[in-house]
């Protein structure tokens, strides 16, 4: 079986806000087995047209499975419901190498 990557590019619009969500995505991503990898360090561009994101977020799931049950999940509803106003985001979920 395959691990399942979430990548996360956010853009913080209210601090504030966002620090709720952070807590409540945490919760989130431990109940379902998620374990963060990347979580808003440097980014540096090394090549081609990339805009370096304000947040990167990369967290490692069991599976791409786990990784959408994790999405779908009511702890992470309350999340997003959290995040609204705080952040504009692009997510997906990567298939990793068999292991």
């Amino acid at each position: 079986m395959s691990k399942g990557y979430l990548v996360v590019e956010s853009k913080v619009n209210d601090p504030v806000a966002y620090e709720e969500y952070k807590r409540l995505a945490q919760i989130a991503i431990a109940a379902h087995g998620g374990r963060y990898l990347v979580r808003g360090g440097a980014v540096d561009v090394l090549e081609g047209p990339w805009t370096a994101p304000q947040r990167l977020v990369i967290v490692e799931f069991d599976s791409v499975e786990h990784a959408k049950k994790f999405y779908d999940s009511p702890e992470y509803r309350a999340a997003r419901a959290a995040r609204k106003d705080a952040a504009d985001m692009n997510m997906l979920v990567v298939e990793g190498l068999p292991i």
